[in-house]
Order: C-alpha cells, then sequence, then structure tokens
C-alpha cells in the first residue's frame, strides 16, 4: 500500500488565515499556497497507509477528551538562527495546545514520533526565504492579532505536489479535565495589522 505523509493541525479560520497566507505568499514564501494557515500538532509524519483508519479513530478520541478553548495570536517572532521561520505568536491557548500534540503522538497510538525541537505553539508565516524577507514578515506583522475560539482540529495528508489537503475534521467532544480552561468566548472576527 506504501505509506502517506500525514499532520494534524488547528487550522486559523477565516479571515485570519487567508490574510496570513497572503501575506506569506507577499514575503516570497513559495510553498504559501500549498499550507493552510494553522498552529501545528502533529509535524509531517510518514504512516503506513494502512494506519489510517487506526490514526482516524485515534484522532477522534483525542477530540472526545478535549474541549474548544480561547486561542488568540499577537505580534511576532522568530526561531532564527536555529531553523528559518518568522511565526505569529500565540498568546493564548498554548497550553491547550501542548495537551493536544501530547495526546496525539502518545507513545500508544500510531501518530507516536519524537520532536527535532521542543514543541512551541506557534503560525509560520515565512519559512527559508531571503533573511531580508525574513526581517520584512518580523516588523510587518509584529502588531498583529487575532482571536477566535477553536472548537476543532483536522487530519491532513501531504499530496505528491506538496499542497497539504484535509482529509477529516475532528471536533472536540467537550468534557473531560485535561485541556485547560483558557478563558470565554473570543469574538472570532478581531484582527488587527
Amino acid at each position: 500500500m506504501g505509506t502517506v505523509t500525514l499532520g494534524v493541525s488547528i487550522a486559523v479560520p477565516e479571515p485570519h488565515g487567508s490574510l496570513l497566507q497572503e501575506r506569506r505568499a507577499g514575503f516570497g514564501d513559495l510553498a504559501a499556497y500549498g499550507i493552510p494557515t494553522h498552529v501545528t500538532l502533529l509535524p509531517p509524519t510518514e504512516v503506513d497507509s494502512a494506519a489510517l483508519p487506526a490514526v482516524r479513530a485515534h484522532l477522534a478520541a483525542v477530540a472526545a477528551a478535549g474541549r474548544p478553548f480561547a486561542m488568540r495570536l499577537s505580534g511576532t517572532g522568530t526561531f532564527r538562527p536555529l531553523s528559518p521561520v518568522v511565526f505569529v505568536q500565540v498568546v493564548e491557548g498554548g497550553s491547550a495546545c501542548s495537551w493536544l500534540q501530547e495526546r496525539v503522538r502518545d507513545a500508544s497510538g500510531p501518530l507516536a514520533r519524537e520532536l527535532q525541537f521542543p514543541y512551541h505553539p506557534h503560525v509560520t508565516v515565512a519559512h527559508g526565504i531571503a533573511e531580508e524577507a525574513m526581517d520584512r514578515a518580523y516588523a510587518e506583522l509584529s502588531e498583529y492579532t487575532a482571536a477566535w475560539t477553536c472548537a476543532s482540529f483536522a487530519l491532513y495528508e501531504q499530496g505528491t505536489d506538496a499542497v497539504w489537503r484535509k482529509l477529516n475534521t475532528y471536533a472536540f467532544g467537550g468534557g473531560v479535565p485535561g485541556v485547560p480552561a483558557q478563558g470565554s468566548p473570543v469574538d472570532e472576527h478581531a484582527t488587527t495589522l
């Protein structure tokens, strides 16, 4: 059957997702249109395609144990010089993202894996482009803010064309303790540039 490359992430909703994707492309990041704007829970991971039913069942169980939480983005950060990435910071919802990614990668599950770097929730807005363009992304989005209530995450597959496509969305079940309460719901359309 072969392998597939999977990723699990929280989609940044509209209008924020498209706006950040356009900005990423505008900085010269050619991968922008092949990667939906997101907060990663599982980085690209090769999985035997026969394991897809187990992956789907595992993610459904993770989602059932979660509950909606407030997400807020504000300002920029970078992983340079360690990694050529500029990102918009997750300033609220980070602990819930950490809880989720640990369960997605659980050692007893079909997506068990070690990470190359410690987990740090963020939204990439520039990756592997010229330093001047990275500096521009860092400066131009330094005042960016967005907020919404996160109620789900999604499973994506990377195609041979390097484009990530959504396979399924997993809504939170909403009752089991574990994902810490992050405050009250926020305005899904609040954004500034």
